[in-house]
């Protein structure tokens, strides 16, 4: 017990001295030391002394949607981005670097891959993204659009790399929900906000595609002909209780062959053949 209380409280310390050894590196990475401060004060006399040359030098213009990211000496002006609107730089110290706020698109090429089934189709999609934090995007990564554009071909392999083809086909919505979540986690250390991913098309091959058709082709008229024999199996009762009923009226069908002819003559036929009972015939031959 004293063992585990002793080794919690090391690791507190320990803890406690790497925070302060950060602040501490944070604190130092702000300053420019002193021979930083006389390039500097150099710096500002020379734009004093040549004010109406180097104040087209010193004034910056960024627009609405941009912000400036100053480096003094190699490093960051206030931690902070400049803009919108004006703001000054030295000529000899300073540089600055302009980022766009803007919510960029690109297309993700066709990406051949091997779904989890061993189907092997082919997809491409497009990605929508921002970039949030300018200090981030400038000083995290060397070039953000690129490295997003190749986080997002690699994360359309591995996503669809664990999803059927059924589930390809038919849950478009959650794999562009799966692969957005994925990539705004990768690039939220470079500044960068994911808003949307989507799939654009996806290709099968050939085989598998004449495939497809003639399972669904089969598929069809298999329901066709079970949809078929039903109707047959009901007509067949229909005509089971309508012969039950003309058998205990005879003059039920009688009727039905009157019924027979009008149909018949509505349709402007030249000739009908109406059938006539035996049984009505029969009084004839025998007064004959």
């Amino acid at each position: 017990m004293i063992s585990t209380t002793s080794s919690t409280v090391e690791m507190v310390r320990q803890e406690k001295l790497n925070i302060n050894a950060d602040n501490i590196e944070d604190k130092n990475s702000g300053q420019l030391g002193c021979f930083g401060w006389l390039l500097v004060i150099f710096s500002l006399i020379f734009v004093v002394a040549t004010f109406p040359l180097t104040g087209f030098m010193c004034v910056k213009i960024v627009k609405e949607y941009e912000r400036a990211v100053i480096f003094r000496l190699g490093r960051i002006v206030d931690r902070k981005p400049k803009g919108p609107g004006l703001f000054f730089v030295l000529p000899c110290t300073d540089n600055f670097v302009k980022v766009d706020l803007r919510t960029v698109s690109f297309d993700i090429p066709p990406q051949e891959i091997l779904t989890k089934d061993s189907v092997t189709v082919s997809v491409d999609g497009v990605v929508y993204f921002r970039i949030h934090c300018p200090i981030s995007s400038v000083a995290n990564v060397s070039n953000a659009h690129s490295s997003t554009r190749l986080l997002a071909q690699t994360t359309l392999r591995n996503v669809l790399g664990t999803k059927n083809l059924s589930e390809l086909l038919s849950d478009r919505e959650g794999i562009s929900l799966s692969m957005q979540e994925s990539l705004d986690d990768a690039t939220e250390p470079w500044g960068i906000k994911v808003e949307r991913v989507e799939i654009k098309d996806v290709t099968l091959p050939q085989q598998l595609q004449r495939a497809m058709a003639a399972e669904a082709e089969a598929s069809r008229e298999a329901r066709a002909k079970i949809i078929a024999a039903e109707g047959e199996m009901k007509a067949s009762r229909a005509l089971k209780e309508a012969s039950l009923v003309m058998a205990e009226a005879p003059s039920a069908l009688q009727l039905r062959y009157l019924q027979t002819l009008s149909t018949i003559a509505a349709e402007k036929n030249s000739t009908i053949i109406f059938p006539v009972p035996i049984d009505m015939l029969q009084s004839f031959m025998q007064r004959k």
